[in-house]
């Protein structure tokens, strides 16, 4: 529930101006939500409430300073809302500002907030405090061993302390005291899985079965480590029994494996489908590799367009040198969080665009500006295109994320995809010299590429020379990686463009 101090008088007017600013924030109309708001505490400028989605507008823009402001004030009109003064707390933390003292007044209302709390280790983490935040969410998931969003925040703080082997020793604990809860097993093999520790999992499913009985989950991650342990004649029939399962993640695995076993047609014909589902950003990466294999012209029609990818040089050294040194300051994890791409790095820790600091937000403008310019290129416009059905849009650019990475001596990223995206990113804050990275392509940004564990010989679509101030735009459903380097520094920042909505 939101704030509800009506000791302005205020009506039920109120709720609708609520309601509609933030069906028109959901709507990706943030500046009229903004504006509504506005209008309305000219009439009642002490009514929490409108305080409140106000600073929830501008968290939505990523304008931290004013969500932070807006949300202060709510907090000053209604100081026991405990939902009021945590997103107060969230939102500095996502500014980039001290926000641990605003944690503890949010704990103090609301001590048992399961959100509140792990908001509250990223805070002790942001302030270097690593240790002291897995120590009190290890001592919490003690208390109430089956609280998985718990378990997987405390996973996921181990991982990226560096702590690899008993990273998810939380979740074994949780099994000893409820060993018939599938829920928990289910889990710890979701951990493991983001791991890659495929035969860990296999281990752990004869140990599920045994306390938790039969269970269409175990049978899905076996079908999975099958596959990817090379095992297929185990995996075949696994993958056959659950094809009807309604599940386009597990769908996906299955086109996967058929892939990597050549059977190129099948998962041609099992990956369609799912393109026009929920599913479809995963789908149409493999779809992409089914297609150029077969020969199919489709793969032309779905990543053939030379539009599809944009290199702007948007920066020079001038304005790399002080945004270089503050993303320095910021990569303080030990090791890059878990289920990545980054091998041989670290990556910045919350929304990168949603901080306060001068660096940071002369950036965001500047790409918007590019971003803006590229979606207009994006032609022709094809509604069934997963990327060009938006395209030559004049939109507000909102993102789905935003992060920096930093490589170092042979780091490199695995090829992936952000299935999140539309629009996907490396711009590059520093390279190693030509004496450090080695031959070209070493370091360069690989495209189109399959993922090495496929097995699947294919060249990369394009490789584009990274250079310092140089972003690079195309789509999040393309295979995209880094060519590992020798050695030196290769510091980008990252993001994706959220999809238009409607």
């Amino acid at each position: 529930m939101m704030a509800n101090d009506r000791s302005g008088g205020q009506d039920g007017g109120i709720d609708a101006v609520v309601a509609g600013a933030l069906a028109a924030r959901d709507a990706g109309r943030i500046d009229d939500g903004v504006a509504a708001i506005r209008q309305a505490l000219d009439q009642h400028p002490r009514e929490a409430r409108l305080w409140q989605v106000l600073g929830l507008l501008y968290r939505a823009a990523e304008d931290s300073g004013n969500a932070a402001a807006a949300l202060a004030k709510a907090a000053e009109l209604a100081p026991r809302d405990a939902r009021i003064a945590h997103a107060h707390a969230r939102v500095t933390l996502e500014a980039g500002l001290p926000s641990l003292p605003l944690f503890e007044r949010a704990r103090t209302l609301a001590p048992l907030d399961g959100d509140l709390l792990i908001s509250r280790a990223g805070a002790l983490l942001a302030e270097g405090e690593g240790q002291a935040a897995i120590a009190e969410l290890d001592e919490l998931v003690a208390t109430n061993p089956a609280w998985l969003q718990g378990q997987e925040a405390l996973a996921n703080l181990r991982w990226l302390s560096g702590e690899r082997d008993g990273f998810a020793r939380g979740y074994e604990r949780a099994i000893v005291a409820d060993p018939a809860n599938p829920a928990l097993w289910l889990a710890l093999a979701g951990r493991l899985m983001y791991a890659d520790r495929y035969a860990a999992i296999d281990a752990l499913l004869e140990r599920a079965r045994a306390a938790a009985g039969a269970h269409a989950g175990f049978d899905a991650y076996e079908a999975i480590c099958a596959s990817e342990t090379g095992d297929v004649a185990r995996a075949d029939p696994l993958f056959d029994r659950l094809a009807a399962v309604p599940d386009d993640a597990f769908a996906v695995r299955h086109v996967r494996h058929l892939l990597r076993t050549g059977r190129i047609e099948a998962a041609a014909r099992r990956a369609e489908p799912l393109t026009r589902g929920a599913g479809a950003a995963l789908a149409w990466p493999y779809l992409a590799i089914a297609w150029r294999l077969l020969g199919d012209p489709r793969w032309q029609w779905l990543e053939g367009n030379e539009k599809l990818v944009g290199i702007y040089d948007i920066g020079d050294e001038a304005d790399i040198a002080p945004l270089r040194d503050r993303l320095r300051s910021l990569h303080n994890m030990v090791s890059h969080p878990i289920g990545q791409s980054v091998r041989g790095g670290t990556q910045t820790d919350g929304p990168l665009f949603a901080r306060v600091d001068p660096e940071i937000r002369a950036l965001r403008a500047r790409i918007v500006a590019a971003v803006e310019e590229h979606v207009a290129i994006l032609a022709p416009v094809d509604p069934a295109h997963p990327v060009l059905r938006w395209g030559g849009r004049k939109m507000p650019v909102r993102f789905a994320g935003s992060w920096s990475v930093r490589l170092t001596g042979a780091g490199f990223h695995t090829q992936h995809i952000h299935q999140q995206g539309w629009i996907s990113s490396a711009f590059y804050v520093s390279v190693p010299g030509p004496g450090e990275m080695g031959p070209a392509p070493a370091g360069w940004l690989s495209l189109g590429q399959p993922p090495a564990d496929l097995g699947i010989d294919l060249p990369p679509l394009r490789t584009v020379e990274p250079r310092p101030g140089r972003l690079v735009l195309f789509p999040s459903i393309m295979w995209h990686g880094t060519v590992p380097f020798e050695g030196g520094e290769r510091m980008t920042v990252a993001f994706d463009v959220a999809p238009p909505t409607g």
